[in-house]
């Protein structure tokens, strides 16, 4: 307790008391063990390392500038929400001849404004976007408009006031302001952003997970491949990106168990608010389960001298288990059902 406000434990921190904590979520060794064996054989064979984030993935920027710095804050500060209450009706965005849903789909809106000559990633610009601006860039190629407008509005705005009162409007300084540090610049994005500020009570204490503050983070690390504006000298304390979908993932390899009680209710496909019990044991125990993994395949890495200069974390983790929950959607979504919330936070 500092000046009458509680301590908040950092993402590490508290997903290591959740686990320990947890009454419907447990963590299996076995399946952690599965899944670096996984990312052990990924290191073998060079996927998913830094640079898959561009190779990877044809939205994401193909520079290495301010504009892409900028592009990558902004993505990451609407990065939320995108699931479909029905999967057979989705929010899409068609882009250059593919359709495209998730989070995907803003990113492929995000260019399409940025081509259309829409000054997008500019703070001047939507520090004070209309929703009726905002809803022409966020514009459907379905029946299906974006979840939540309204709070990207007022998200968006948010953002781009706090750049132009104490940044001069440039996401750059905030990095400059970090000394290379990826811990320094998370703590910044939560203080000074507060739409990023994604907390909740658990056990007596304040916990954190702040996915899309250690996601932008990590995806300035990605894009400029640990050099430039992406080098921090701390970037393996940053954990996984704690939403609904990667927690699927680990429960299909058998990393994390849930309570009958839990599934009947996941199942029944009921609405939580953040903050609910199981929400909170839920992304605890996949940041915890996901750091559990990261020791154990450095561990493995560690014993082939052919791997020395690999570098393998929580980042490269949550990357390979987001897009296998992608590619194995259809199996997933009968068997592994999400939590389901509507929030700004993921």
């Amino acid at each position: 307790m500092e000046n009458g406000v509680p301590e908040v434990l950092s993402p590490r921190e508290s997903a290591k008391l959740i686990a320990k904590n947890s009454k419907d979520v447990k963590i299996i060794n076995k399946g952690v063990d599965n899944i670096a064996q996984h990312m052990y054989e990924c290191a073998k064979k060079s996927t998913y390392n830094i640079q898959s984030w561009r190779t990877e993935h044809e939205l994401n920027p193909r520079t290495q500038d301010e504009s892409a710095l900028h592009w990558v804050f902004v993505a990451d500060t609407l990065n939320f929400s995108f699931w479909s209450d029905d999967e057979s009706q989705k929010y899409c965005v068609r882009y250059k001849g593919k359709k495209y849903t998730g989070y995907w789909s803003w990113c492929a809106a995000l260019n399409r404004a940025l081509e259309n000559g829409v000054k997008i990633t500019d703070a001047s610009f939507y520090a004070d976007i209309t929703e009726k601006k905002l809803a022409e860039v966020l514009k459907s190629d379905s029946d299906i408009p974006i979840p939540l407008l309204e709070q990207r509005v007022s998200v968006l705005r948010e953002a781009g006031k706090v750049l132009l009162e104490k940044y001069d409007g440039n996401f750059s300084n905030c990095i400059k302001a970090c000394n290379k540090s990826a811990q320094s610049l998370m703590r910044l994005i939560v203080q000074d952003f507060p739409s990023y500020r994604d907390e909740a009570d658990y056990e007596g204490k304040r916990v954190s997970f702040y996915k899309r503050a250690q996601i932008l983070v990590a995806d300035i690390w990605a894009c400029f491949e640990g050099k430039g504006f992406g080098e921090f000298k701390d970037i393996d304390t940053i954990t996984m990106f704690a939403d609904y979908r990667i927690p699927q993932a680990l429960y299909h390899f058998g990393a994390l168990s849930y309570s009958d009680e839990l599934m009947k209710y996941l199942k029944e496909e009921h609405m939580m608010k953040s903050g609910d019990r199981y929400e909170v044991e839920i992304r605890g125990c996949s940041i915890w389960a996901t750091e559990l993994v990261a020791d154990k395949t450095r561990e493995l890495i560690k014993e082939d001298s052919s791997l020395k200069d690999v570098v393998m974390n929580s980042i490269l983790i949550d990357h390979y288990l987001w897009d296998f929950r992608r590619e194995h959607a259809e199996e997933m979504r009968d068997n592994i059902p999400f939590h389901r919330i509507r929030c700004i936070y993921y």
